[in-house]
């Protein structure tokens, strides 16, 4: 049985879930997110938490779903109370970014500018041309959005330009070698 599987949630004031046939819906101050979960795990809310185990007659594969289950109502609670925020920071010369609306502009030395439209639940600063920060409550969009930004200029490891994670370490490699 999983060790982070059998740890309860603990729900925090202003939060309510509710719970019908494994579909799992919590509401927050910073928004609402609901989950289908399998019927390999059986979830309880009891005493202002929420418990995760598995049914007794439970199949070869539920103890593996076991952790993940308690682990995605988890980010849920989280992120309807407190939200979550990566950072991205943008290395070159002439690399900038700038929000324009509900639009994020990125220029990284490509012919033309990249126009990335933010996500519902997706907010965005910019608080200088390098920096960018994206908030929301519903952590796989946010990361996901992220990695996308990310991916119209991953650091190249010559020369470390690009777009990284705020302290991403990225490895450097050496130049040719004259003769």
């Amino acid at each position: 049985m999983s060790r982070i599987g059998k740890k309860p949630i603990v729900i925090p004031e202003g939060v309510t879930v509710e719970l019908k046939d494994n579909l799992v819906s919590v509401k927050g101050p910073k928004g609402e997110l609901s989950h289908q979960f399998k019927n390999d795990v059986v979830i309880e809310v009891k005493d202002n938490e929420i418990l995760v185990s598995l049914p007794e007659n439970h199949s070869e594969w539920a103890p593996t779903y076991h952790g993940t289950a308690r682990a995605l109502i988890n980010n849920m609670v989280k992120g309807v109370s407190e939200g979550y925020k990566i950072a991205l920071e943008i290395k070159g010369t002439g690399y900038r970014a700038a929000l324009q609306g509900d639009t994020l502009e990125l220029i990284v030395g490509y012919s033309d500018h990249k126009f990335m439209k933010l996500p519902e639940g997706v907010k965005c600063e910019v608080p200088t041309q390098t920096d960018i920060v994206l908030t929301g409550y519903d952590k796989q969009v946010l990361g996901q959005f992220a990695a996308h930004v990310r991916g119209v200029r991953p650091p190249e490891p010559y020369h470390g330009k690009g777009i990284r994670y705020k302290g991403e370490n990225v490895r450097r490699k050496e130049g040719k070698s004259a003769k």
